[in-house]
C-alpha cells in the first residue's frame, strides 16, 4: 500500500511515480530538493506546485481573488538539474558514508552560485537532485542544509524544516569503526553543530583554501586537517631514523636537526608528510604537540623548531581517564588564551583519541553538546571519534561543563579582589584566665568564599592541576561511575598509504634490534588484582608464581592458595591500575612507557609495547591511572585497514576508487 505524500511536498502524477521519487521546495520558486530513481533530463516533466490564494482576516473585500492561482515565477520552462553524487564522494573508513566534510561544501556552493549566477537560468527553478538511496539521500540534504546555516546564514530550524517532510525520513550516520553502529548521529546533529561552531567562530568559508584542505588531508602529504583556527588534528607521523627517543641538546644529532623553516625546506632526510607537518606547524604559529598513540618519531624535531611536545599517551581504542582530560583543558586553554598559539593533537589516525581531548576541550570551551561536537569535527575531518568514545563524550559532557563554569566563577571572583594584596595583620590573641593564649577553631573564625570548589583551584595564566588531580580522585559529584562507560571497541580505522602501508621499509631503531613499525595498534587487556586481605609482598610473590607458570591453573583467579588465606577477588571484566600520587607528577612515565619490572602488566608479556628509557629535552610525558577493558571484546584476528586518500573531489588527483 503506497503511503501519503508528506505535508509540503510536491504531489507527483501516479503515472510519473516510477520515475521520481520526492521533491520538496526549499526556496518558493527557486530551489528544490529531489530524489529520483532515474537521472532526470530536460525532457523530464517537473510538477510546479499550485498554491491556494489565501483571504486576509481583515479584507474580506468581494473583490478579493478567489480560487487557485500561480505562484510568481515561469512554469512554462523546465527547471535546472544539477547533482554532486558522481563529483563529491565520500571516502568510508568501513561502513561510514557521511556527512560530506567542509570541502565538499565549499565546492557544491561553488557549482550551486554558477548555476544560480546564469543569466539562462534566471526564470527558471533549480533543483537539487540525488538518487533514491537512503545514503544519497541523507549526504544531499545534509550538504544543502549545511549551506543554508553556513552560507546564507539561515537559521537551523529554517534549514532543517524542509527536511523534516523527506519520507521515508532521511538515514542516521554511523561511525568510522570496526564495531557495532550503537551511537546515532542524525542530520539535526551536523545543521546544529556547523551552525554552533559558526556562532563561536570557529568555521567560516570566507578564511577556507580549499587547495590546502586538498592537499594536506592526504596521507602522503601529512593528513591533518584543522578543526578550529585553535586545533589541528593530524596522523602520527612515522620517521624513526635515527631514532625515536629525544635528542639531547648537546649531542652532535641534535646540531642536525633543523632549527628555522629555511634548514627544514632544505633538509633531505625528513619524509615528504613528516616535512609538511613541521613546515606547516611553523608558518601557522602552533605552539604545542599533544602526542597520545606511542612513540613513532622522536619528539626533538618539534622541540628544535620551537614547538613544544607533551606526551598523553593512553591505549588505541581506549577513553581517556578524566584526570587526562582535566590536564589537556588546563594547557589548551592555556596555551589558546595566554600565549595565543595553535595545538596540534595526534595519535595513531588521529581520529578516535584525537577527537575525545579535542571534543571535551570543545565541549569546555563553547558549550556545545555531545552529538554536536562530533558532528562538527566530522564536518572538519571525517572520521573523528570513533566506537565507544561516542558514549564516552556524552556521558561526560556535563562534567566538562561543570568544569568551565567553576573556572568561570573563580576567575571573576579573582578578578573582584584588590590588585595588590595587602598583608594582613596578626588576629588578636586571646587570654584565657590561665593566661594560656586562646586559638579559634581551625586557625581562624573567617569562611573562605566557595570552599566547597577547592578540587579545581587554578588561574587561567597559571593553572596548577597537581591539587585538582588529588581533589577529583576523590570526588564524584558529578563523574561517572566507570561501570557505565563502554568497553573499548576492538580496532580503529586507518588511513594508508604507500608510505604508510605494510609493505614500508622503515623501521625502529633501538639499540641493535630493529622492529618493524607496527602497522595498526590492537589494545590487549590482563586482570590482576589484589585481595582485600593481601598483603604487598604476597601480591607480588603472586605474580612471580604467574609468571614462572604459564599454565591455565597458574593463570587462574585464585593464584597460590597455599597460604591459607582466604582472598576476595573481583571476577569483573573492568581491570582498574590505580598508581600512587607520584603519577601526578609531568615527568612520569606513562604505562605504555614504563619498564618491564616496573610494571606487573609488562611483566607477563615478553616485550613492552614501547621499552622503557628516561625521558630528555622538552619532551614531556604524562601517564593513565585507569586502563578499562573487557577480555569479552578482545579480538585477536588482524583488522583490515581501508586504503583512502579521502579526498572528495573528482577533479583531484586523488580520486577515490
Amino acid at each position: 500500500m503506497p503511503s501519503s505524500p508528506a505535508r509540503g511536498a510536491v504531489d507527483v502524477a501516479p503515472s510519473l511515480m516510477a520515475n521520481y521519487g520526492q521533491v520538496i521546495e526549499y526556496i518558493q520558486d527557486r530551489l528544490y530538493l529531489a530524489s529520483y530513481t532515474h537521472a532526470p533530463n530536460a525532457q523530464t516533466p517537473f510538477p510546479y506546485p499550485t498554491r491556494q490564494q489565501t483571504r486576509s482576516p481583515t479584507k474580506r473585500s468581494s473583490k478579493a481573488q478567489q480560487g487557485p492561482v500561480s505562484s510568481s515565477g515561469p512554469k512554462n520552462t523546465p527547471p535546472v538539474y544539477f547533482s554532486v553524487d558522481k563529483n563529491l564522494l565520500y571516502n568510508a573508513f568501513h561502513a561510514d558514508f557521511g556527512p560530506l566534510h567542509i570541502g565538499h561544501l565549499y565546492r557544491f556552493a561553488v557549482q550551486l552560485h554558477e548555476i544560480l549566477a546564469d543569466p539562462a537560468n534566471e526564470e527558471r527553478g533549480v533543483v537539487f537532485w540525488c538518487m533514491a538511496d537512503a545514503r544519497s539521500r541523507a549526504n544531499a540534504a545534509c550538504i544543502l542544509a549545511c549551506y543554508m546555516v553556513l552560507i546564507q546564514s539561515w537559521p537551523p530550524h529554517l534549514a532543517l524544516a524542509p527536511i523534516a517532510q523527506m519520507d521515508p525520513p532521511c538515514m542516521p550516520f554511523r561511525d568510522a569503526g570496526y564495531s557495532q553502529a550503537d551511537y546515532v548521529l542524525n542530520i539535526q546533529d551536523v545543521v546544529y553543530g556547523v551552525w554552533k561552531a559558526k556562532e563561536e567562530g570557529l568555521c567560516a568559508l570566507k578564511d577556507f583554501n580549499l587547495e590546502e584542505y586538498e592537499k594536506f588531508e592526504r596521507v602522503d602529504m601529512g593528513d591533518f586537517n584543522w578543526l578550529t583556527p585553535s586545533f589541528l588534528a593530524f596522523a602520527s607521523p612515522q620517521h624513526a631514523l635515527p631514532t625515536v627517543d629525544s635528542i639531547p641538546a648537546s649531542s652532535s644529532d641534535y646540531a642536525k636537526l633543523p632549527k628555522s623553516l629555511s634548514e627544514l625546506q632544505r633538509s633531505q632526510g625528513i619524509p615528504t608528510p613528516f616535512k609538511n607537518v613541521l613546515s606547516h606547524f611553523v608558518s601557522r604559529n602552533v605552539g604545542l604537540v599533544v602526542r597520545l598513540n606511542s612513540e613513532l618519531y622522536s619528539p626533538s624535531y618539534f622541540t628544535a623548531l620551537g614547538i613544544q611536545h607533551l606526551d598523553m599517551i593512553f591505549d588505541d581504542g581506549t577513553c581517556p581517564p578524566l584526570q587526562l582530560v582535566r590536564k589537556f583543558i588546563n594547557l589548551a586553554h592555556e596555551m589558546i588564551q595566554v600565549h595565543k598559539k595553535g595545538i596540534a593533537v595526534h595519535c595513531k589516525a588521529g581520529l578516535g583519541r584525537t577527537g575525545c581531548l579535542i571534543g571535551a576541550y570543545l565541549i569546555y570551551r563553547h558549550a556545545f553538546t555531545a552529538n554536536e561536537c562530533i558532528a562538527f569535527m566530522r564536518f572538519m575531518r571525517p572520521g573523528m571519534v570513533v566506537g565507544p568514545q561516542q558514549h564516552w563524550l556524552h556521558l561526560n559532557q556535563h562534567t566538562f561543563r561543570e568544569w568551565w563554569h567553576e573556572d568561570a566563577m573563580k576567575d571573576k571572583l579573582s578578578m573582584m579582589m584588590p590588585a595588590t594584596p595587602t598583608k594582613s595583620s596578626s588576629p588578636n590573641k586571646r587570654l584565657v584566665s590561665n593566661s594560656q593564649t586562646y586559638t579559634p577553631p581551625n586557625g581562624s573564625q573567617k569562611r573562605h568564599a566557595l570552599g566547597e570548589i577547592s578540587h579545581n583551584d587554578h588561574s587561567p595564566q597559571g593553572r596548577s592541576t597537581s591539587a585538582a588531580f588529588n581533589a577529583s580522585k576523590n570526588d564524584s559529584s558529578y563523574t561517572v561511575h566507570e561501570d557505565n562507560l563502554p568497553a573499548p571497541t576492538p580496532g580503529q580505522p586507518r588511513k594508508t598509504s604507500k608510505i604508510y602501508g605494510a609493505n614500508s621499509s622503515a623501521v625502529r631503531h633501538r639499540g641493535s634490534e630493529n622492529v618493524p613499525l607496527p602497522d595498526t595498534e590492537i589494545v590487549s587487556m590482563t586482570r590482576h588484582t589484589r585481595g582485600e586481605s593481601e598483603s604487598e609482598e604476597e601480591f607480588q610473590l603472586r605474580m612471580l608464581a604467574r609468571r614462572s607458570s604459564r599454565s591455565p591453573a597458574a593463570r587462574s583467579p585464585g593464584g597460590n592458595k597455599s597460604d591459607g588465606k582466604r582472598r576476595a577477588v573481583s571476577c569483573t571484566t573492568t581491570t582498574t591500575t590505580t598508581f600512587s600520587e607520584s603519577w601526578l607528577d609531568d615527568n612520569m612515565s606513562d604505562v605504555e612507557n614504563c619498564k618491564p619490572e616496573d610494571q606487573l602488566v609488562g611483566a607477563m608479556s615478553p616485550t613492552p609495547k614501547t621499552p622503557g628509557r628516561e625521558k630528555s629535552g622538552k619532551g614531556e610525558s604524562l601517564g593513565v591511572g585507569k586502563t578499562r577493558g573487557s577480555p569479552l571484546r578482545r579480538s585477536t584476528e588482524s583488522k583490515v585497514r581501508k586504503t583512502s586518500g579521502r579526498v572528495g573531489s573528482v577533479g583531484n588527483p586523488t580520486v577515490a576508487r
